[in-house]
């Protein structure tokens, strides 16, 4: 019976996640109706829907999983990056925008699955900080690869090319028809992109994801990625497949990221590889930090909270990121802070028959 109460406790924390999700989506939405909302807050609906997932699927992977990924932006850029040509190389076959941006996010998520897989295979039998310093050097070459890219489309189909020892200096060195379509050109990136992003297909990418990362937390193979995390050779002498579940969880979090980036590409006129930067990787990981690692509903609030705050700041001009970075220290000092953990818990008081009692 107490197992039965764990379970139903658990599974109604995750429908009132959904719950305030909804509830937030449907309240933006009327807000941004009746004109509450300037623009500037509009143009970070999309981004900040985009750093939810990014959040939530980071933390599958450091906090659920318990491996520390640095190269996190290198799923989304691969997402973003695929998607983007899908999109744009179906804009006559497909003039629907919903269908070809549901396209380009299926498109993205399959293509970082794959080089999720394929990254995965060697680098999660690697631990610690050597994981770390092999996932920052896969986002780095990530970026490299996408810089020498070119892409275009004519009536033969995509044709691609890549600048490895100056072979290509431009879009036109791919031979195509006269007036074919330049889709990505090389470290310009993408330019003309249409913009097909939207504010609801942001949240429905965040409902998705929560249902499969909450899902897969629950289930049997999320108990096997937890018993990992905790003690590897523990799982291993019980017959857990060591291999099996960490790509389960990287190959997961990598499509999710995928997803993601495809969506955040599709809310720009131009992408460029650069955007996805190490420094993309460590604002997401700070997002799973901050919010507490295996926290999802953390994650969520992190990334809402450090993407507007810097918009905030914005009338502090020079002194704007100096705030945002003193706001940080003092956040992850009070988080970590015994005496406000207590002053938290008498506020919000722990359910009699919580885990600590059941």
């Amino acid at each position: 019976m107490k197992n039965g109460k764990k379970i139903n406790s658990a599974v109604l924390k995750d429908y009132l996640t959904y719950a305030a999700v909804a509830l937030a989506f449907v309240v933006i939405t009327i807000l941004d109706k009746q004109g509450f909302i300037n623009n500037s807050t509009r143009g970070l609906l999309v981004p900040i829907c985009c750093y939810i997932v990014m959040a939530v699927s980071l933390n599958l992977t450091v906090g659920i999983l318990g491996e520390l990924n640095l190269g996190h932006a290198g799923f989304m850029s691969v997402g973003a990056f695929s998607g983007v040509v899908a999109s744009l190389s179906l804009a006559e076959a497909i003039p629907n925008p919903v269908i070809r941006l549901a396209i380009a996010m299926l498109v993205g998520a399959a293509f970082a699955a794959v080089v999720g897989l394929l990254i995965g295979l060697p680098v999660l039998r690697l631990r610690g900080d050597y994981l770390a310093i092999v996932t920052l050097a896969f986002g780095e070459i990530i970026k490299d690869l996408i810089n020498a890219l070119y892409v275009g489309q004519d009536s033969a189909g995509l044709h691609f090319g890549f600048n490895f020892r100056n072979n290509i200096s431009s879009i036109n060195d791919l031979h195509m028809e006269e007036g074919a379509k330049a889709i990505i050109k090389g470290a310009q990136g993408v330019t003309g992109n249409e913009k097909l992003a939207t504010f609801a297909a942001g949240f429905v990418l965040i409902m998705i994801t929560l249902f499969i990362v909450m899902n897969l937390v629950r289930s049997r193979a999320g108990r096997a990625i937890m018993a990992l995390r905790d003690n590897r050779i523990a799982a291993e002498s019980v017959g857990i497949n060591v291999t099996k579940y960490k790509l389960m969880a990287f190959a997961v979090s990598a499509a999710l990221a995928g997803a993601a980036g495809a969506l955040y590409a599709s809310n720009y006129a131009s992408v460029k590889a650069s955007t996805f930067d190490f420094n993309q990787s460590i604002l997401i990981l700070m997002f799973v930090v901050l919010g507490g690692l295996g926290n999802i509903r953390g994650s969520i609030v992190a990334a809402i909270v450090l993407t507007i705050l810097p918009e905030a700041l914005r009338s502090f001009e020079n002194l704007r990121m100096l705030i945002y970075a003193i706001v940080l220290i003092l956040v992850m000092i009070a988080t970590n802070n015994p005496r406000v953990k207590t002053l938290i818990s008498c506020i919000i008081p722990k359910k009699k028959g919580g885990p600590a009692n059941e």
